[in-house]
């Protein structure tokens, strides 16, 4: 199962000069801000960091730091495929990596309401069970018990699942299943999506999409229950893997 942007990744750089472009030369600020320095990336992740409409880029804004700034590395190492990405942080440090990072997380503005989705009774019910409950007799944790009861993440490196389109959802599960996506070992969500039949992607994709983000959306810190897996991203930036 294999999946791909149905926005090509060049463009984006196209746009975010476009933008420059278009802005009549009386009303440019150039101010050295972040958020003038990260236009190329709020052209394809939309302003703020919100998403992008197509459903294909994720929203940035208020993802922990930890979860952002790993993902720049796994795009720059080749953990992740995205030749547009790769090409936007390889010349980039890692401390500059990390203030993009957090600049994006420290970001709060609302989610929109889920759009429809359409699954059936028993797909919702499938999904519902494997977002918060799992499913023993396939070795498969809850997906609340690493990203949060309330699905919205747990700091410093696991986001939250809910206000993500069930394209991107599918998309990345799918890339974790064919090894476009990978994480730091011990890989604990490529072992999750190897499990997951493909009716149970599209059942607990659908779940997710489909529900509203709580007000309090940001990610929580963590309890002292053990983890399930070991997940090598789990840890913060820097932390001894």
């Amino acid at each position: 199962m294999q999946f791909q942007f149905r926005f090509p990744g060049w463009r984006a750089l196209v746009l975010a000069a476009g933008w420059v472009m278009s802005q009549p030369a009386a009303s440019l600020s150039f101010e050295d801000t972040m958020a003038q320095r990260l236009i190329a990336c709020t052209a394809c992740h939309g302003p703020q960091g919100r998403a992008a409409a197509d459903g294909y880029y994720p929203r940035l804004a208020g993802k922990p730091a930890g979860y952002l700034y790993n993902q720049l590395l796994n795009f720059r190492d080749g953990h992740r495929a995205y030749p547009l990405m790769t090409q936007m942080v390889d010349p980039l440090s890692e401390a500059y990596l990390l203030e993009i990072a957090e600049y994006f997380a420290a970001l709060d503005v609302p989610y929109p309401a889920p759009t429809p989705v359409q699954a059936t009774p028993a797909q919702r019910q499938r999904g519902e069970q494997l977002a918060l409950r799992g499913d023993a007799s396939r070795q498969l944790p809850a997906c609340a018990a690493c990203h949060g009861a309330a699905l919205t993440g747990v700091l410093p490196a696991t986001p939250g699942l809910l206000g993500l389109p069930r394209d991107y959802l599918n998309a990345q599960l799918g890339a974790w299943r064919t090894g476009l996506r990978q994480a730091h070992a011990p890989d604990c969500m490529a072992d999750v999506a190897k499990r997951l039949a493909p009716e149970d992607i599209a059942a607990v994709s659908a779940w997710l999409a489909s529900r509203p983000v709580p007000a309090q959306a940001h990610a929580v810190r963590p309890d002292a229950s053990p983890l399930p897996m070991h997940c090598g991203s789990a840890l913060p930036p820097g932390a001894q893997r």
